[in-house]
């Protein structure tokens, strides 16, 4: 099985731009949008909070927002930066987002007890704080946000939320599979094109949960240049 480290993530994403002229919003689009199908494919009984760092992986969920809600999903936004930290395509979505009327947090500055008070009655929470290019322990409102998260997860009630992890769980070193501190445990991991080389520490399952792999729209050509699988 073919996996990418994060240098490989890299690599792949700015072939794909400049050398096959593929816009990297198109590449996000692609990775939201079958990221919301596959949340589709699981069921979805209610409410879905989407938890949104303030780089790519934040405007992934944007994109899964957007789709979300276009099928008749009852969705809420939680920023864990100020809006004007948004930069790039993440803003472009967020943008999008904010013009549909969707419903937007921003609990940048917010404590934990926020951040549960927003996540609570969701039955999925979207995990989009950190991509493959985070290193390091989280820090700031990311780190507080994953506590949330984790703490809903577990939490005593009749249907405890169910987490969905957007790349890589927050908080899971793409590399070495390792989490340095705080981290998402999520139930199911939809990773993007190839699985992630840390994701073969065994450890590691027990963040990532079910491993999806889905596709963003790369060319078949590149694909193989990374031995990987249309």
């Amino acid at each position: 099985m073919a996996r990418l480290a994060r240098q490989g993530v890299r690599e792949l994403d700015r072939l794909a731009v400049e050398e096959y002229s593929v816009p990297s919003v198109v590449l996000m689009e692609n990775a939201g949008a079958n990221t919301a199908r596959l949340l589709e494919a699981q069921g979805i009984a209610g409410p879905v909070a989407i938890a949104c760092g303030r780089g790519n992986n934040g405007g992934d969920g944007f994109v899964i927002a957007r789709h979300l809600e276009a099928a008749g999903h009852q969705v809420r936004v939680l920023l864990a930066a100020a809006p004007e930290a948004y930069a790039g395509d993440a803003a472009i979505n967020l943008r999008i987002v904010e013009r549909s009327g969707s419903s937007i947090i921003c609990l940048a500055t917010a404590d934990e007890e926020a951040w549960r008070r927003e996540l609570a009655g969701a039955a999925w929470i979207v995990d989009a704080l950190l991509g493959t290019g985070a290193v390091g322990p989280p820090r700031g409102a990311i780190a507080i946000a994953i506590t949330a998260i984790n703490d809903m997860r577990a939490a005593a009630v009749d249907v405890a939320a169910r987490v969905l992890a957007v790349d890589l769980p927050s908080g899971l070193d793409a590399d070495t599979g390792a989490a340095a501190g705080p981290c998402v445990r999520a139930d199911l991991t939809a990773t993007f094109v190839a699985e992630k080389a840390g994701f073969a520490n065994p450890s590691a399952a027990a963040f990532t949960g079910t491993v999806h792999v889905l596709g963003i729209g790369a060319p078949a050509a590149l694909l193989r240049r990374f031995s990987v699988r249309p």
